[in-house]
Order: C-alpha cells, then structure tokens, then sequence
C-alpha cells in the first residue's frame, strides 16, 4: 500500500478491501465502498505469524456526510490463518527479494571485508541478522492475515455494538457451532432490534448472551457511550485537564495520532 520498502514484507502493509456486506443498499445511508475500508482498516491489511501477537482489536469511527448527518462505524479486526498456498508462496518470495536487496545494500567494500571479519562487528551483518529476526519461513512458519467485521449504526451505542461483534467473532472461532445459525444473529440485529425510544433502555439476545443498549431522554446530556477512563490512560490526567481547560477557554485543539 505504497508503505516503506526497507520494512520487512511482514511488517508491510497492503491494500484491503470490502468482501461483503448486507444488506446491499440502504436509501438513507449509501454504502462508500472506500471510505468504509479504509476507517475499518486505517493502516491497511496486515500480515503475522504465530510469533506475533494476534489478539483482536476494536475501534469505532464516525462518517460525515456534506449535509452534515452522521453515520458510526464500530469495527473488531482480528487475524486468521492463510490457505491458499498461493498467498504463502508470495510472501516466501516476498522475503527472499527483501534478504537480497539487504545484503546488496549493507555488503561490505572489499577493501574492509577484514576489518569486518577481525572485529566480528560489522555493520552490515547486524543488519542483515536483524532485517532477518521476525522472517518467514514457508515450511516452518504459520501465516495470518487481518480481518475486520464492523457494524454501522445511526447512533454511537458503542458498548452494544461491541458487544455483538465480539460475540460473532467468537461465534465463528468457536469448536462448537452457536445454538442458531449465524445468519439468523446478524437478520435480528439488522432486522428485528429496534432503536430504544429516547430515555428508554432496550435489552435483546446476543449469541452467547443479552445486550443492553440505553438512549437518554431529551432533557439529558447526548448520548455517550464511550469510556472516559482510556481517555485518562492515553492522555494521563495533566493532558486532560489541560484540555478541558482549553474548551472552557474556547482555543482551537488538535489531535494528532498514527
């Protein structure tokens, strides 16, 4: 995806795309096929192998429309083994021309290749150990690749949406199939929940167990459904206060973050 090519293929990133989505069309919500793929995979898709970690990750998003409606995306990428030998094969050959290139571009002139070897500290052979240190090897090396299964509601009920995407991930990674077919899951939450009239609270069935979603009434604050406390772990509690405090004094904020 147009990444650095000094990186290691496996550190790399390349180009996702949207494999299948339901219902087809929505008439007050167009679906953007890029927008979509891009805010559900920001960084693009990932390789790993069994060394690296694999744990799923969450995220939500927000899509502006020009006439100012809003749409929110909640999304779980987690990582799933590779079958097509194909693909394996690929990143194998992927690995071989990076190796190549590294040993071209940090040889030695011959003039030092002693100097190298009496010292046993060479520049390029550090490299090139390090370069090779999270490798992959066809034959003994599992590889995994990024997924992501995300819901795009007309209101942020954050912890819900969740809740139900992880409980269809774990649906799906489970040995033991759910008490209905996953289809049926996906139809009720589409089809058959309804948004929870405002001040009200709306209870409905997961796969493994019930979710609650709650909307304020209007004459409480909006809807927020996001925990404050990451904002104190991400921020730490000077950076929050010195927030707040530019709010309340009106200065412009910006936020920068990979």
């Amino acid at each position: 995806a147009g990444e650095n090519f000094e990186q290691t293929p496996l550190r790399r990133t390349f180009k996702s795309k949207v494999l299948a989505r339901y219902p087809e069309n929505v008439e007050w919500n167009p679906f953007d096929q890029d927008a979509v793929g891009m805010l559900c995979m920001p960084k693009g898709l990932a390789f790993r192998t069994q060394a690296d970690c694999r744990e799923p990750q969450f995220h939500s998003f927000i899509i502006t429309r020009e006439d100012g409606s809003r749409t929110f995306g909640f999304s779980l990428t987690f990582f799933e083994e590779v079958t097509s030998k194909q693909i394996c094969s690929a990143m194998q050959t992927l690995y071989h021309m990076h190796n190549a290139e590294c040993d071209i571009l940090h040889t030695p002139p011959s003039n030092d290749k002693e100097s190298c070897s009496s010292t046993g500290d060479c520049n390029g052979t550090s490299v090139s150990k390090l370069q090779r240190f999270n490798s992959y090897d066809i034959s003994r090396d599992t590889l995994y690749v990024s997924k992501c299964i995300c819901l795009i509601t007309p209101m942020s009920f954050m912890k819900a949406c969740k809740k139900v995407l992880e409980q269809l991930h774990q649906a799906v990674t489970s040995p033991q199939p759910p008490p209905l077919p996953l289809e049926s899951y996906i139809y009720n939450i589409l089809y058959e929940v309804p948004l929870p009239p405002a001040g009200r609270s709306l209870k409905f069935s997961g796969v493994y167990g019930p979710i609650i979603c709650q909307r304020p009434s209007t004459s409480e604050l909006p809807l927020f459904d996001f925990p404050v406390k990451e904002v104190f772990e991400l921020l730490g509690v000077e950076n929050v206060v010195q927030l707040f405090t530019c709010a309340l004094l009106e200065f412009q904020i910006l936020l920068y973050s990979q």
